[in-house]
């Protein structure tokens, strides 16, 4: 039986509905403290980062009108221009803008058909495949967000579909490769509306207190409206992050590498490499998928074109995209032995650490604060902040780790992550820039992140932040960044 929040709030002693909002100038606003960690600020973007406020409304309606189109434009680069920088340049100056409606695939109704029962599946799976509940942090508004952990059983059933399609005729690896372009640029379209969708949600049916307009409507469709939306049983951003833009990531690599596997007749040992820490790095993410329930992507970004689009087109573009080309050589990239073992074991290692990074600061929460780190006691900051409860702000804690990994930088788990993607890369070798797209949009993306999220606790716990970065003064690289 699925709790709902305002019943699981009452029973814990929270009134059923926080009143949140007041009618300013005929707008829905929210009334938590003005710069308050919950991230909403009237009349302007939400996020606090370079991603969110650089520029002006043009730059967000800039990023919201050429993404799409990137999308398509790395699909058309790593599959019919053989990965080449200087292809996709000298194409665009003799056709200019002419050449995207050149490139731009028609989605097919079987590439309908293929997208729809895939997100169908994965949306069956969240709802309804054994898993247990998982109560996240409670929001700001005092609304605490309840999941269905079952990310591992998904995968493992996802995986083993697809193997079951393609040995019973219904699919191929062949069959998506080749429809992929299509897929992708329907996505591109399709989510855009998904997102007005969620937009006009948030402003006529919000979920729960947790939504508002910062009073900008195209940053409210860039940023989102609702923080934790559902769609009857199904939470949206649980499904567009986890079940589509995560599963994607997921079942991709494997399926481009058994398309090459098919064309060539063996498995490069490029494509085995780059599988090997992409499925790694996959399990291990759905391994921890409770812990990505706490994370900035779902507790902080709200439901708009930024998350949600991002999940549904951006990932499966770019964050699959060496996989793609790795798998579209030909011939296929021959690494040699000594080399393949030398990137896996590095890679490895980068996703060991990224993974026992999280688990170290998981396992420090869970304790209490009592398990050790490293062998010691661990060094913290118990640091106070604000919820509302029963239309008061309420004073909570939270233990912030100074030790272990978490002594060495405050974001020091994105390096690994930064050096894991590279390695996942590397076999793609060094001739050719655009296969290293995802690092470098990875880069980006992170440095902009632990910014937020320093600027967003600062906010949160003020003085205790303070003297947590007095502690771990670097924020991803130690001595450095």
């Amino acid at each position: 039986m699925v709790q709902t929040r305002g019943a699981l709030r009452q029973s814990e002693g929270l009134p059923r509905k926080v009143p949140t909002y007041a009618k300013t100038g005929g707008r829905k606003e929210l009334t938590t403290k003005e710069g308050h960690w919950s991230g909403a600020k009237k009349g302007g973007a939400r996020g606090d980062s370079f991603l969110a406020n650089a520029g002006s409304t043009l730059f967000v309606l800039a990023i919201i009108l050429t993404t799409p189109f990137i999308a398509v434009i790395v699909w058309h680069t790593f599959v019919n221009l053989d990965g080449s920088l200087s292809a996709i340049v000298v194409a665009f100056r003799k056709k200019g803008l002419a050449l995207i409606p050149e490139i731009w695939p028609s989605t097919s109704p079987r590439a309908w058909q293929l997208l729809g029962a895939y997100a169908l599946f994965e949306a069956v799976l969240q709802v309804y495949l054994p898993g247990k509940p998982f109560k996240a942090t409670m929001t700001a508004n005092g609304n605490v967000p309840v999941y269905k952990a079952n990310g591992v059983q998904s995968l493992v059933v996802t995986v083993v579909a697809f193997f079951a399609c393609w040995h019973f005729g219904l699919t191929s690896p062949k069959e998506i490769y080749d429809l992929f372009g299509e897929m992708l640029a329907g996505m591109a379209v399709f989510s855009v509306f998904f997102c007005v969708f969620l937009q006009i949600k948030g402003h006529v049916a919000p979920t729960d207190e947790d939504s508002g307009s910062c009073g900008n409507h195209i940053y409210d469709f860039w940023w989102g409206m609702e923080l934790y939306p559902k769609l009857g049983p199904l939470n949206v951003k649980q499904f567009t992050n986890c079940r589509f833009g995560m599963m994607a990531w997921a079942i991709l690599p494997i399926i481009f590498a058994c398309y090459q596997y098919e064309r060539d007749g063996f498995l490069a040992d490029s494509v085995a490499v780059t599988l090997l820490l992409m499925s790694v790095y996959n399990f291990k993410f759905f391994l921890w998928e409770t812990g990505y329930f706490n994370s900035m992507d779902i507790q902080h970004d709200r439901a708009g074109y930024y998350i949600c689009w991002g999940c549904l087109v951006w990932v499966p573009a770019v964050y699959a995209s060496p996989a793609l080309y790795i798998a579209s050589a030909q011939p296929p990239v021959r690494l040699g032995p000594e080399l393949s073992v030398l990137i896996a074991v590095l890679g490895l290692l980068s996703i060991w650490v990224n993974y026992d990074s999280d688990l170290q600061r998981q396992d420090f929460r869970a304790s209490n604060g009592k398990k050790k780190v490293w062998g010691k006691k661990p060094l913290m900051i118990e640091a106070e902040y604000k919820v509302l409860k029963n239309d008061a702000w309420v004073t909570k804690k939270s233990l912030l780790l100074a030790s272990g990994w978490w002594g060495i930088a405050r974001h020091f788990h994105y390096l690994p992550e930064i050096t894991a993607s590279f390695f996942w890369t590397a076999p793609a070798l060094f001739d050719k820039l655009p296969p290293y797209l995802y690092v470098v949009f990875l880069t980006i993306l992170l440095i902009d992140r632990s910014m937020r999220d320093d600027l967003r606790c600062s906010l949160k716990y003020g003085k205790h932040w303070k003297k947590y970065c007095e502690l771990v003064p670097y924020k991803i690289v130690p001595g450095i960044f």
